[in-house]
């Protein structure tokens, strides 16, 4: 009889996709076998390619004339610990009796690697047909259409490009430079860091990284303080009064005054203070009552690097820890895929997420969130996101944004507490989609002295709407590094909006008093392991704001699946340390000699733009914008050029 074979990356996976399949057959070894259906599995990758040495022998030793290393034929080999798995998996693609063979490898570049590599190694059965599952969650639903629509497996030909490309890239940058920068520096570094010898470690993506933690924590260490005055006046009367402040203008009389240490501080407090004196006894105007409403809509969903740097600030934990847990949730049914850059639904998806929504009010046993699942109830809250911000299929490559199933509830209780609460955090996030918009009072008040300006402004929450569910104003428990350290902007003065309600324009109001308000600038905040990865995922610009960060989204280095892996690669070859109360990052004293290495002979290499360009390229492989030659070929010059230029100032 006929066979259809299905791959997984993992046993833990493949039991999930038999049960969906209803085989109950015993477990063989390395397999599962029914009447219709073989299911077996990698155990992560079975296949790896080759150190230079197993080209030539001669190739093991680091030496400058046998550099750079770029193969014409690429030599591959099995990974010795897993070769028993690997012939088991092999024996089954070679297999007469098997007619389809579905590659149902984890749904991403990574996860294509592996199994392309397996197809490479072992040659399956030239009649079989080969098929794609792609999948976005476990649940035996998802599963069942997974298998039902699987395409053809060239299809995913380009995909398949880019990941053999990512490898060789990373291979050849890593092998070549590491070699290269240790032959010519080597000894120096072991000097500077006290070491018998020391091998200078390079990464395409790696050494980037290490360069925004050394650059950052540079600009920290150098930052001297600058301590300047604010003017503030207090207006209305004793009993009820409100504070403003002082900005300059085009018709001040300190525009562009060298006594300035900004548009809102002096420089020195004496002057300050004589300006204030200058002040006195002049009539104050109210030149502008603006009032308005605003809206405020819930943030987009969670992509890996935005709940991963959630759980750092919320559980003080690594993103590799925060991948590892949604990887559990995922594999329990209880999320969809986590490795995603997206932060919105597909529209196919959004058309059926009410399934999601009553799968968690029937399964989900937790009060709080079944409170917000009964207000939406009663208040009869729209389901239908189609026409908002969170669906957008531009938006989405791979997979859409990490949401809850509604399904795998059986698996809940036995978690441990950790997972329970980072699930309930996407959870929430998802329920907030469905919430009104936060709304507000706004009144913004401007008063003249004769040209000198004084501004104020005043919010009320007057809905809580979706805040009800994420309370971001509540920070009782925000940490020092996480505030925001930027002082030199004029900030919103609190006020009661009552007071500032009762105003009307051209109307005169009294001067209670002025005052000055010592100020200083701050030092940019030190990366924590949350903050690197959005940092990473903007091409090296920690942006705080989420909209601004939505917008310049696509120009990051590494990929949602390598990031946690590149932070921990760092830490372990103690380029870096990172503090396991705050999840602060510093660099060592080690890590910062090899950045001045690189900074010195290849500074390109610590450029994110630089990084966040290859990256760009290898998309535009798996999207059919170039091809594989193409890309192999401005590698290679790339490499050869770099090469060329650093034996040459040896």
């Amino acid at each position: 009889m006929p066979k259809k074979l299905l791959i997984t990356e993992k046993p833990s996976v493949a039991m999930e996709f038999a049960k969906a399949l209803k085989i109950n057959t015993t477990r063989k070894n390395g397999y599962i076998e029914s009447d219709e259906w073989i299911i077996t599995w990698c155990v992560g990758h079975l296949v790896t390619m080759s150190y230079p040495e197993k080209y030539d022998e001669k190739l093991k030793q680091w030496r400058l004339e046998t550099l750079p290393f770029i193969p014409e034929e690429w030599k591959y080999e099995i990974i010795p610990a897993v070769e028993k798995q690997f012939a088991i998996v092999e024996s089954l693609l070679k297999r007469e009796d098997v007619e389809e063979i579905y590659n149902a490898g984890d749904s991403g570049r990574e996860g294509e690697y592996i199994q392309r590599l397996v197809f490479m190694m072992a040659k399956p059965n030239p009649k079989a047909k080969m098929k794609r599952v792609w999948i976005d969650s476990q649940t035996e639903e998802e599963i069942i259409r997974g298998i039902k629509e699987a395409k053809d497996l060239s299809e995913y030909d380009s995909l398949s490009d880019s990941a053999y490309l990512r490898a060789k890239e990373d291979y050849l940058i890593g092998i070549n430079f590491s070699r290269l920068l240790s032959i010519i520096y080597g000894r120096r570094v072991a000097k500077e860091a006290n070491l018998e010898r020391a091998s200078i470690s390079v990464g395409r993506v790696m050494t980037c990284v290490l360069g925004m933690i050394v650059e950052r924590e540079r600009e920290i260490r150098n930052f001297v303080k600058t301590k300047y005055y604010k003017i503030i006046g207090e207006f209305g009367s004793k009993d009820a009064s409100f504070k403003a402040e002082w900005k300059v203008n085009e018709k001040s009389i300190m525009n562009n005054s060298p006594k300035l240490y900004n548009e809102t501080g002096f420089k020195k407090e004496e002057d300050a203070k004589e300006f204030i004196t200058s002040l006195m006894g002049k009539e104050a105007v109210i030149t502008e009552v603006k009032k308005s409403k605003q809206k405020e809509n819930a943030p987009l969903l969670f992509n890996l690097a935005e709940i991963q740097n959630e759980c750092t600030k919320k559980f003080k934990i690594k993103p590799d820890e925060t991948l590892e847990v949604i990887q559990n949730l995922y594999e329990k049914k209880l999320v969809t895929y986590p490795r995603t850059d997206a932060r919105v639904l597909s529209t196919a998806v959004a058309k059926e997420i009410s399934k999601n929504l009553n799968g968690i009010a029937k399964g989900f046993k937790d009060e709080e969130v079944q409170g917000y699942i009964k207000k939406m109830v009663e208040e009869k809250y729209s389901t239908n996101l189609l026409k908002t911000k969170y669906v957008n299929d531009s938006k989405i490559t791979d997979h859409y944004a990490i949401t809850p199933t509604g399904q795998g509830y059986e698996n809940y209780e036995a978690l441990p507490e950790l997972h329970k609460k980072v699930y309930k955090v996407i959870v929430k996030r998802f329920l907030a989609i469905f919430y009104p918009p936060a709304e507000f009072n706004k009144i913004s008040v401007t008063i003249n002295i004769e040209n000198e300006v004084f501004n104020t402004s005043g919010k009320v929450c007057v809905k809580q709407g979706y805040l009800e569910i994420l309370k971001p104003k509540n920070v009782e428990n925000k940490n020092e590094d996480e505030k925001n350290n930027n002082e030199e902007g004029s900030q919103e003065t609190e006020n009661n909006l009552d007071i500032l309600n009762t105003l009307k324009k051209n109307e005169k109001i009294e001067v209670v008093n002025f005052e000055t308000k010592d100020s200083e600038t701050s030092p940019p905040t030190r990366y924590n392991s949350g903050s690197i990865i959005l940092a990473m995922e903007n091409a090296g610009k920690l942006i705080e704001d989420e909209a601004l960060r939505e917008q310049i989204k696509g120009a990051g280095i590494g990929t949602s699946a390598t990031r946690a892996e590149i932070i921990k690669k760092l830490e372990k070859i103690k380029y870096i340390e990172i503090n396991t109360k705050t999840q602060i990052i510093t660099p060592t004293n080690y890590g910062e000699i090899i950045y001045q290495v690189v900074a010195n002979s290849m500074p390109d290499m610590l450029n994110p733009k630089l990084t966040a360009s290859w990256e760009k390229g290898l998309d535009m492989v798996a999207k059919k914008e170039i091809g594989s030659s193409e890309f192999m070929e401005k590698l290679e010059n790339y490499i050869k050029s770099k090469f060329s230029k650093l034996v040459i100032n040896m």
